[in-house]
């Protein structure tokens, strides 16, 4: 029951620390473990609305403090919030590979499950940054090369993305370890779960009691 409350609020709050600006370095980011571990260890449409909400709203409040920062006065233009959707696009991927995991595995199997997700990510987006092309990038040829490029360089006056990508496994692997061991000890003990409950034996100890005075009767 503990983990029922206890483990969303760790997840929202971690995640949240994270999105301050400036705090960590491009790219590294809590979103690909929120991502995963929340199809993992939440049910129904809670692993979905918990971080697919939380990232939106914290990512609309990113825009406005860009925007009124003067950081980035463009950050609503198309190109950026079709960015966005892509990355929307990689997250549900992600969620979707955390509900084919069980919150039973052992940790270094949902820590493993965890890397997978972050280097699908980095494909997905930076697949989908090539093939669609959101901001013009003349050397996004539509050909291997292009491709390549793409998953290796980028496009000229910002960082190379395969600084993207060791980032994004980095703190894809530290944020599943972390969201990972919260689950393990949040969760219910066997005593936990079966508190409240009467053993079978005493039950039946206890019709075969009442049937005399019911004849009795």
């Amino acid at each position: 029951m503990k983990g029922k409350f206890i483990l969303p609020v760790i997840f929202v709050a971690t995640f949240a620390l994270s999105r301050i600006p400036g705090l960590l370095p491009p790219n590294f980011s809590a979103a690909y473990a929120f991502a995963f571990c929340a199809g993992v260890c939440f049910t129904g449409v809670m692993a979905w609305w918990l971080p697919l909400g939380v990232m939106l709203v914290t990512d609309i409040g990113l825009n406005f403090y860009y925007q009124q920062s003067g950081v980035d006065p463009d950050v609503w233009s198309a190109a950026n919030v079709a960015n966005l959707v892509i990355n929307y696009g990689a997250y549900a991927v992600l969620i979707l590979l955390g509900r084919r995991f069980s919150g039973q595995k052992s940790f270094f199997k949902l820590l493993g499950g965890g890397l997978l997700g972050a280097v699908l990510f980095y494909f997905i987006t930076n697949t989908a940054s090539w093939l669609f092309n959101p901001f013009g990038n003349a050397e996004y040829t539509k050909n291997l090369a292009g491709w390549i490029l793409a998953l290796t360089k980028g496009h000229a006056g910002f960082p190379p993305t395969w600084e993207f990508f060791r980032n994004t496994l980095l703190s894809g692997g530290l944020f599943t370890a972390l969201f990972a061991a919260s689950a393990k000890l949040t969760a219910e003990s066997p005593a936990e779960k079966t508190a409240g409950q009467r053993a079978p034996e005493m039950e039946a100890e206890g019709e075969n009691e009442a049937e005399p005075a019911e004849a009795k009767a």
